[in-house]
């Protein structure tokens, strides 16, 4: 099966689980780093500006921006299952719409700013949707990009990876049911590009100034970017 069919596949499958997995596996950090890339999304130069959450599950990063002091502006969050935006419609005003990021139904130039939140390793062509992202960000705008990523440095190294590929997909099996999915997560962090070479391929996709940070010793990285002029 295709990468594209066999991600809507899972997600649709464990939509229902998706949050209570997230909260008991990331021990409640995904919330605070979820946090860390609205920080740094700057949509206070623009605060009543359209902002896209790209990939967007079920609606965590669109509920953090909406919640912050100041903002009066419009998310609209974009995911290709929408079993995972009813999932999460409780949470938030956002705007979903079922769209994928490799093909958005948007005008250029259309967002203020744009967060990416656990989606760009699930993409069927990374290059792709960053290029699209670029495409409906208005000149100047901030994208983020927030997910997986694998420390470099032992033992943490070897900790993590036992937990990630052995723990977390059996835990995933008990909660969801599902035979495969949390396999899925390891299998594509595995395959997902470094920071440094992810870096280097959001500024290829149209964006400059690109910086990046890890969160606690390498397990998840954050990217910001600034779409070109």
């Amino acid at each position: 099966m295709e990468k594209r069919a066999y991600v809507r596949q899972i997600f649709t499958a464990i939509a229902p689980t998706y949050d209570r997995l997230n909260r008991i596996m990331s021990f409640g950090l995904d919330l605070r780093w979820r946090r860390a890339a609205v920080d740094r999304l700057g949509w206070e130069r623009t605060s009543g500006g359209t902002f896209l959450d790209l990939c967007a599950g079920t609606l965590d990063c669109s509920a953090q921006l909406e919640r912050r002091p100041g903002f009066r502006g419009r998310i609209v969050a974009a995911d290709f299952v929408p079993a995972m935006l009813r999932a999460g419609s409780h949470k938030t005003r956002a705007l979903p719409v079922t769209a994928d990021a490799l093909a958005l139904p948007f005008a250029s130039s259309t967002f203020d700013g744009a967060m990416l939140g656990w989606g760009a390793r699930n993409l069927a062509d990374l290059d792709r949707g960053l290029a699209e992202a670029a495409r409906v960000l208005a000149p100047g705008a901030r994208l983020v990009v927030l997910d997986m990523a694998t420390p470099e440095r032992q033992p943490l190294r070897g900790l993590y990876l036992a937990y990630f590929e052995r723990v977390l997909p059996a835990a995933g099996r008990l909660i969801s049911k599902h035979t495969s999915a949390y396999s899925w997560l390891p299998a594509s962090t595995r395959a997902f590009p470094r920071p440094a070479e992810l870096a280097r391929r959001i500024e290829q996709a149209g964006f400059s100034g690109v910086t990046w940070s890890t969160f606690m010793g390498g397990v998840a990285a954050l990217h910001i970017a600034t779409r070109g002029g």
